[in-house]
Parts: structure tokens; C-alpha cells; sequence
């Protein structure tokens, strides 16, 4: 999309608020499409693909990972973002960065390096992939990270605990951590990315679930938002109650697409309604990216169905354990020796940070290894 065709409320690479290191542009690319490739050709992107989303990586090769998960988003978020006339390139880039700092196990693995970190900090993901993209990734001469534009980094920025908030602004007061100082939003861009990833979580881990035999099609029909569109894919197509992989994957299709029409629906007119200005007139506005009343509601149940009945399965749960045992003890081996990490970790001056930094780095298979040497132990079956 050209800026030309931009919603005068979308974030203009024209008038980005830059880089941390200022460095010349890159015709024909623009700021936020330069973003993006760097993203892509990352290291820790690529280390994505072999990182947990539900399932840890080894139980099955078609189960989604974070690299998966991040591409689903990103179509989502783009597919929205051209009907809003929104800046999709940003939309990308932001949506296949969010996960960048995540470890490997999922939400066992962040639980785990949480509990480790408590007296040094704490670890939160969405702070961890600011991290990777500001100093973690090594790859140019003249900086550290990605050196990403203000928009990208914003955006990555999902959560933030107040105190590691006000640690952020007193480094860079007119940072992407400001806005949770101030009570501002991030741009719209960045609220679409994070409503693209809450419609693709749902998907996915439906699909997930159901080929994993954990939770079944007779449970999601009492679940409101999946039962109707099931309901309705079945009077369209009856032979499909024979063909519960067509059933499912036309169901699946049919609920994001209703959610896309909804957003793009409930969003146009929230904007319509405030017409700000420009993309900062946004973000001090509330949240203008939004499901309507009723979605919202049916996404809130299916969630809490999935939450009961998906992640907290007894198999789930299961693995959960053993991976935050695995990372608790990794954690305890480096922190004893840290010799036994590359040497620039080793060397930091911030030991437990730095042994963070390498763990929430590792994919699933990596840290299986590395628990197996340094424990001679081996937490998973083959």
C-alpha cells in the first residue's frame, strides 16, 4: 500500500519517528518495509520455527510453532490492515517480531525464567523481543540489534510492567515505553497486530487441539462462535459430517473470516466517529480497533473453553511441568558455571540477565540438548 492510499490516521513512513541510530535511507524500500526485512532475515527469527506454541516442538511436525504462529498473524493483520488502509508493511513487521523474545516451551518456559529472575528484574516476553531487536541480534557494524524504526518497536512492545516502564523512559524518555507512563495507546497498527494475534491463538489452537485429540469437535459445538459456524458450514455442505477435517478446516475459515468482517466493521465506524487527525491523534484517543460488543463477548468464551479445556489438559499440563523444570535447571546450571555458555554471555556483567538472555534465546530442541549435557538427565521420551 502506497502512502497515498494511507488513511491520513495511519502511521506514514514518511513521517516515522526514526531510528535510535540515524543511517541513510534505502530506496525503493521505506522505513517500515526496511523493518521487516530485517526482521525476516534475523537470526532469532529463524529460531522461531523450532519454538513451542501449545505443543513443545517434538510431538508432532504439524502442530503450530511461534514461526507459524507469527506468519498467521501476519496475514490476518494484513489482510485487515489493507481494508482499513492501514499501514500493512508495519503491520507485518510488528506482527512477525512480537514473539522474537519468547523462550523456548511457550508460557512454561516465560514462567519459568519468571520465577528465576524475581530478585533480578523479572522477565516478560514482550519486553525480552524489544530487547532482542534493540541489542540482542548482532549483525550490522555501527549498532547493536536491528536498530528498528520507533513505529516497529512500539508495536512490539505489547505489555509492560510499570517498573520496568519507568526503567525504559529514564533511558530513552521518548521511547516506546512512554505510553505506559503516560496512558496513551500504541498506534493502530499496533492494536490490529494484537487483535490478529488473539483471532489467530483461537484458530489455531483449535486445530491444534483437535488433532491432537485433546479436545474434540462435540465440545467446541457448545462453545457459541465455533458451534455456529459449524452449524453453518453443515447446512451449506451436509456431506461434511463425514469429513471432519473438511468440517473443521471450513469452520476455522469461517470464524476468522467473520472476526476480519467484524473488526474491519466495528473499527471503521469507532473511526468515524473520533476522526483523529493523524496517527498521534490516534494513540491518544481510547482503543479505536475493536470487535463489536457481541464478538468480543463469544471470543472471552471460547477463550475461557480453550484455557480449561486445551491448556489446562492433563497432558498439556504435563509437558508444561517438565519444561519449566528443564528451564529452572538450566538456569541454576548457568548461573553456577557460566563458562559452560559462549563466552560473551559468559563474560557480562549482569550474570543473571545475561544467563536469561541465552535461555529465552534457545529453541525447544536446543535446550533439550543442553539439559541432557549438563544434567546427563532427559526430561521428554523420545
Amino acid at each position: 500500500m502506497t502512502a497515498g492510499t494511507l488513511a491520513r490516521w495511519a502511521s506514514d513512513p514518511r513521517r516515522s519517528r526514526g531510528r535510535r541510530v540515524a543511517e541513510a535511507p534505502a530506496p525503493p524500500r521505506n522505513d517500515h518495509q526496511r523493518d521487516r526485512d530485517r526482521i525476516v532475515h534475523s537470526t532469532a527469527f529463524r529460531r522461531l520455527v523450532y519454538k513451542t506454541q501449545v505443543f513443545i516442538n517434538h510431538e508432532g511436525d504439524l502442530f503450530r510453532t511461534r514461526l507459524t504462529h507469527s506468519l498467521e498473524v501476519a496475514q490476518l493483520g494484513r489482510s485487515a490492515a489493507r481494508a482499513l488502509q492501514l499501514n500493512e508493511d508495519l503491520v507485518e513487521g510488528i506482527a512477525l517480531a512480537h514473539d522474537l523474545g519468547h523462550t523456548p516451551f511457550g508460557h512454561a518456559g516465560q514462567d519459568a525464567l519468571q520465577a528465576c529472575m524475581a530478585a533480578h528484574g523479572g522477565f516478560e516476553h514482550n519486553l525480552q523481543s524489544l530487547r532482542v531487536v534493540d541489542a540482542l541480534e548482532i549483525r550490522y557494524p555501527a549498532f547493536d540489534g536491528l536498530n528498528l524504526s520507533f513505529e516497529t518497536r512500539e508495536g512490539i512492545l505489547k505489555h509492560c510492567s510499570a517498573r520496568n516502564a519507568e526503567r525504559l523512559v529514564e533511558s530513552e524518555p521518548d521511547g516506546p515505553a512512554q505510553r505506559f507512563i503516560a496512558g496513551t495507546q500504541p498506534s493502530l497498527e499496533a492494536q490490529l497486530v494484537n487483535l490478529s494475534d488473539a483471532m489467530a491463538y483461537n484458530a489455531h489452537d483449535i486445530d491444534d487441539g483437535v488433532r491432537a485429540g485433546l479436545i474434540t469437535p462435540a465440545q467446541l459445538d457448545a462453545v457459541p462462535l465455533f458451534g455456529h459456524w459449524r452449524r453453518a458450514v453443515l447446512a451449506d455442505f451436509p456431506a461434511l459430517d463425514a469429513q471432519p477435517k473438511r468440517l473443521l478446516f471450513e469452520t476455522l475459515r469461517r470464524l476468522l473470516s467473520a472476526q476480519i468482517h467484524d473488526l474491519v466493521a466495528t473499527s471503521t465506524a469507532a473511526l468515524a466517529e473520533h476522526q483523529p487527525a493523524d496517527a498521534d491523534a490516534a494513540r491518544q484517543l481510547p482503543p479505536l480497533l475493536r470487535f463489536s460488543p457481541a464478538l468480543h463477548a463469544q471470543n472471552a468464551e471460547l477463550k475461557r473453553f480453550l484455557f480449561s479445556a486445551l491448556y489446562r489438559h492433563p497432558q498439556v499440563t504435563q509437558s508444561t511441568a517438565l519444561a519449566r523444570q528443564m528451564v529452572a535447571e538450566l538456569y541454576a546450571a548457568y548461573t553456577a558455571a557460566p563458562a559452560e555458555m559462549p563466552a560473551d554471555f559468559a563474560a557480562a556483567a549482569d550474570l543473571p540477565r545475561s544467563v536469561a538472555d541465552y535461555i529465552a534465546g534457545m529453541t525447544d530442541r536446543y535446550a533439550q540438548r543442553e539439559h541432557h549435557r549438563l544434567t546427563g538427565r532427559r526430561l521428554f521420551a523420545d
